[in-house]
């Protein structure tokens, strides 16, 4: 305690902080002794009173807060629990209701970057925890009131995707009073909804369900349907984002009145999309009967005329209304919008590298989706059971789950449609043709919704056979196209070997192809499997890291239709929150330049991703245009004449962590630096999944990679720091754009000068996490540690001399 207390600056004695530790039942007491934490901090300069509490964001948690306040007269409060990406929100709440400004709160993550990631060495993560709660102090002492600048929102919305998802959520908005934008990229919205036949568990006709909500789309007056639409740039920020969306000509006008005259005359064939390739179409047609817009289109790509010559008009002569516009382009709109919703929905797998299964190579065995186009009255086989070789009814018909799903040839993660589709599909064909024998080839059956297992359980009734373990090769005959099932049963441990008519691989699905072109314009996270990361999956399960933007239906993760409706609805209800109020407060954690120390070098704005930086040299000053400043500090280390700062995270409060953590022993320790929105994401998610690192980390959070100055790592090291860590996130995924390019240039010329100086640059570490990759943040932490092991102690004073010397020679010339 002696020797943290003499890093520590004199701090003013006006200062008065309480301190709460909080047991979060056992999820921190049970391997931290909180008690002990407690009495630590209460010794620590400044701190008037520490307790510890059993949970410290219940309500009587938050109440004692509030009294304390009321009755210590405190003007600073460090809360020592979870993340702050969990309840800082919380606890700024109940500091503000005490009349205590928001931003006089620290907090110190005991929880994720201690207890649950050292469950088994109770000392250290004690010891640990101590650090945590002293740099939470520390900052403490130097936090600044702060006032949140308020501004509009612009009370219209834009979803991206026109599947059921985004149809409930766009309909939600408008009926709530607001102009919404629906964009879609294909002829049509509808998404794979209007592609299936039938819906579990209700076995409702999906079309007949679809198609009422469809048509509700086209003639609300609030909404704006934008079809062959792509989204090309977006800017701004939460209740200002400008949209720039790419719509491709259609080359029929609006007067269309779908005749269909114009098909008969169109020679150009293509195969057709919506029918899962199983059919035919032509250049000029529209998507499907359903279709909403109900106007036809011409596939240019397909078209005669797609060289900008006429080199064929007979969809023109045929048509009698003169509806054909060969010479429609392309536009660019650009829309201003206060919220946005995301429903780009998913791709289904393609089967054909799994080559045993024969997909591709054998016509006899299909993909889910083209049998439901198949047995779909609308289908290119009116609703018949039929082969594809030869056209006869198969008797004899296998499904094989989990094909693209749960295997590391394709992905991991579970699809969560695929059993009970299978389920559904099996009681279709035994409700149209009950004489058909049905196998069902499983891993496992998951039947956990709202009526699933009664639908299960009645397709066994109906005599469909369920077997425990997927074929290991479909052989083909030649002369018949019989195919010939060859696997294990797992269940008895015996080989099968099954002669079936027609095999149905249950499909898998995963992210839409446009789902990382979207994840870069409007910067989101996305999870190892592709799909996109909500803020926190139990607490705002819809909202992004963005805010202002918000997910709807599996573009965060495969579910089924109801799910899917239900997360539209709950996505445009938070949209719709936004908009009522009419304006948002924007964090007070942007940058200030000093006017009397700006030299006018401009070095700032040319860092700065949101050009918010206004200026000249002719003006002899820049600016931070404070509505556009996001707060992600990339211009901070950028200016040599220390006349940017970023407020709520000043160089001052940065640096009194660092002399905080490294007080004691080091030259055992490692300092990391933590993006928000990414790393220090990952290292809560280390912390949620139990994985285990070595305790001498001590994490610094920081908005941005790009905020880390390089005198930070200086110090670190000239204080004999055993190694330091810069995270952030993946340089396509930046929360800030692309800031972090900034992160890697600093890094690397730092490297060079400890090349220089003759300092082992492997012990600064550059590494980009996402939040997601828990086990990727581990993992470094793992790998510097045993290079720390490496290391003595005299090439760690060495280096800090070297260092200190170096910084010397610079500050004197």
């Amino acid at each position: 305690m002696k020797e943290i207390n003499e890093t520590i600056e004199p701090i003013k004695s006006s200062l008065r902080i309480g301190v709460y530790v909080c047991h979060c039942g056992k999820n921190i007491g049970g391997t931290v002794r909180c008690d002990e934490v407690a009495e630590y901090a209460s010794h620590l300069p400044g701190v008037i009173l520490a307790k510890d509490s059993l949970y410290t964001c219940s309500e009587p948690g938050q109440e004692q807060i509030k009294h304390d306040i009321r009755e210590h007269d405190l003007n600073r409060v460090v809360v020592a629990s979870c993340t702050p990406r969990l309840h800082e929100p919380t606890f700024r709440a109940a500091c503000e209701s005490a009349g205590l400004n928001p931003y006089l709160l620290e907090m110190a993550n005991i929880r994720e970057h201690c207890s649950w990631v050292h469950l088994h060495d109770k000392d250290a993560a004690t010891e640990k925890a101590k650090d945590l709660v002293a740099m939470a102090v520390n900052r403490a002492a130097r936090l600044k009131p702060q006032i949140e600048v308020t501004v509009p929102v612009t009370r219209k919305a834009m979803v991206i995707g026109g599947g059921v998802a985004g149809i409930q959520a766009a309909l939600d908005m408008a009926d709530a009073g607001y102009k919404v934008y629906l964009v879609e990229r294909t002829g049509s919205i509808g998404g794979r909804m209007a592609q299936i036949d039938k819906t579990f568990p209700t076995m409702d006709c999906s079309i007949c369900i679809l198609a009422p909500k469809m048509s509700e789309v086209g003639r609300h007056p609030n909404i704006e349907l934008l079809t062959l639409s792509e989204i090309q740039e977006v800017q701004g920020h939460i209740g200002n984002f400008k949209a720039k969306i790419l719509k491709k000509a259609r080359y029929v006008t609006k007067e269309c009145t779908a005749c269909g005259d114009c098909i008969q005359a169109c020679p150009q064939l293509s195969p057709d999309e919506f029918n899962a390739g199983l059919s035919i179409r032509r250049a000029i047609h529209i998507p499907f009967a359903q279709a909403v817009p109900s106007t036809f289109l011409i596939d240019m790509d397909r078209c005669l005329n797609n060289q900008g010559i006429v080199a064929c008009d007979r969809c023109f002569q045929s048509c009698s209304h003169k509806c054909i516009d060969f010479a429609d382009k392309d536009q660019i709109l650009e829309l201003e919008v206060g919220t946005i919703v995301v429903a780009t929905g998913v791709e289904v797998y393609d089967p054909t590298a799994l080559t045993e299964l024969g997909y591709g190579k054998f016509p006899n065995v299909i993909t889910t989706l083209e049998f439901e186009r198949l047995i779909n009255a609308g289908g290119p086989s009116g609703g018949e059971l039929i082969r594809p070789s030869d056209r006869k009814r198969p008797k004899k018909v296998a499904f094989l789950q989990c094909i693209g799903s749960r295997s590391k040839r394709s992905n991991p993660y579970c699809s969560n449609v695929c059993c009970m589709n299978t389920v559904k599909d099996a009681l279709l064909i035994k409700e149209h043709w009950p004489d058909t024998e049905i196998h069902v080839f499983y891993i496992d059956i998951r039947a956990f919704g709202k009526g699933f297992e009664d639908l299960f359980q009645r397709a066994r009734r109906e005599g469909v056979v369920f077997m425990r373990g997927i074929p290991g090769e479909i052989i083909e005959d030649i002369q018949t196209g019989d195919l010939t099932l060859l696997g294990e049963n797992t269940l008895l441990g015996s080989h099968y070997k099954f002669h079936m008519d027609m095999v149905i691989l249950s499909v898998g699905i995963k992210p839409h192809k446009d789902a990382e072109k979207i994840q870069r314009l409007l910067n989101l996270a996305t999870d190892t499997d592709g799909f996109y990361m909500e803020a926190h999956p139990k607490l705002r399960p819809v909202d992004t890291t963005t805010g202002g933007v918000f997910l709807a239906g599996a573009a965060e993760g495969p579910k089924d239709i109801k799910d899917s409706v239900t997360q539209a609805s709950a996505a445009a209800s938070r949209a719709n929150i936004l908009m009522s109020k009419g304006e948002v407060q924007i964090p007070a954690i942007t940058s200030h330049i000093d006017p009397e120390k700006c030299t006018a070098c401009g070095l700032c704005a040319r860092v700065c991703p949101y050009h918010a930086i206004e200026g000249s040299k002719e003006q002899g000053f820049y600016r931070v245009i404070e509505a556009a400043c996001q707060g992600c500090g990339a211009c901070v280390p950028e200016c040599r004449f220390g006349a940017i700062d970023q407020a709520h995270f000043t160089e001052e409060q940065i640096v009194s962590q660092i002399d905080a953590a490294l007080a004691i022993d080091p030259h055992n320790k490692i300092l990391a630096f933590a993006c928000n929105w990414c790393s220090y994401a990952g290292a809560d998610f280390a912390g949620v999944s139990r994985m285990q690192y070595p305790h001498n980390v001590r994490i610094i959070r920081t908005m941005c990679s790009a905020r880390v100055s390089p005198s930070w790592i200086e110090k670190a090291f000239s204080m004999g720091a055993g190694g330091v860590l810069v995270s952030g996130c993946h340089p396509a995924d930046c929360h800030y754009n692309n800031a972090n390019q900034n992160t890697a240039r600093r890094v690397d010329r730092f490297w060079k000068r400890m090349e220089k100086l003759g300092i082992n640059k492997d012990r600064l570490r550059l590494a980009w996490v996402s939040a997601a990759e828990g086990a990727q943040f581990a993992k470094v932490i793992k790998e510097m540690e045993e290079g720390l092991r490496k290391l003595t102690p005299q090439e760690i004073e060495e280096a800090a001399e070297k260092l200190t010397k170096s910084f010397n020679k610079k500050s004197e010339a």
